[in-house]
């Protein structure tokens, strides 16, 4: 049984955050472990409250959880607070000098622009993609993380091009769900020779918004890399799985849908 760990933020109504990367993980075959960061309250509608969870407590659990199980990948999701932050980033030592695949979703703000990690935290966070396999970023958590504004798609690769050159990642994958061009993703991967560039062909799809996609897609990443795929692999199965998803969202409540989880073969 291949392992993924979610270190990632709690939403209640399952439709993000530490619940929907643990029904992505299982839709894979992968068995999910989890470390929560920071309670919501929050409808479909929109997220009322952030409750950071204690950095003490998070740096115990992971430390714990590290020294008795090896994760085949690892997923950073929403972390809230600077603190939590660099809780994490100090029990991420404990996985040694040839750490599993690390996955960065970059959460800054809900849909509704509710803050899920603190201003003054926006450095660290981009201080820490040094360690990441992949960092999965939109178009503004680019701009963000990056000063460069990624809205084009000459942008976006620009973007995608600084993670990898400038921050240290590995690859980046700059998504293009909130251009105001085609929703085109651009994928940069660090070789010997430079930073390759891959476009990767999106399309909009009819309907309301859908809640939850951005964790969908870096938690799928995640357990295909735990699984053993290369990074352009592992991307293609994640987008074909998000939008699988996307197709058979359905309402739950009076907001947004959530994702139709796919089994992997349905992807």
């Amino acid at each position: 049984m291949r392992i993924a760990l979610s270190v990632a933020g709690s939403d209640p109504t399952g439709g993000a955050g530490i619940q929907m990367d643990l029904q992505v993980f299982r839709s894979f075959g992968v068995h999910g472990a989890a470390v929560v960061t920071a309670l919501t309250s929050q409808d479909t509608v929109r997220v009322h409250q952030v409750l950071p969870t204690f950095p003490s407590v998070i740096l115990e659990q992971l430390r714990r959880l590290l020294g008795d199980i090896r994760p085949d990948a690892v997923k950073l999701g929403m972390l809230a607070s600077d603190d939590v932050l660099r809780a994490v980033d100090l029990a991420l030592d404990s996985l040694g000098v040839d750490p599993p695949p690390l996955v960065i979703d970059p959460v800054l703000l809900a849909s509704d622009g509710t803050p899920l990690l603190e201003r003054r935290a926006w450095s660290g966070l981009a201080g820490l993609c040094a360690r990441a396999t992949l960092v999965t970023p939109n178009r503004p958590e680019a701009f963000e993380l990056t000063g460069i504004d990624a809205d084009s798609r000459a942008g976006a690769e620009r973007a995608a091009r600084y993670f990898v050159g400038e921050l240290g990642a590995k690859s980046a994958l700059v998504k293009g769900g909130h251009a105001s061009e085609a929703a085109d993703d651009c994928l940069a991967i660090a070789s010997e020779s430079g930073t390759e560039i891959l476009w990767l062909e999106g399309e909009r799809i009819p309907g309301d918004p859908v809640h939850g996609t951005g964790c969908a897609l870096s938690a799928a990443i995640t357990a295909r890399l735990a699984q053993g795929d290369p990074i352009v692999a592992a991307v293609a199965r994640g987008r074909a799985y998000v939008r699988a998803g996307i197709e058979h969202a359905v309402a739950i409540g009076a907001g947004a849908r959530v994702l139709g989880i796919p089994t992997e073969g349905e992807a």
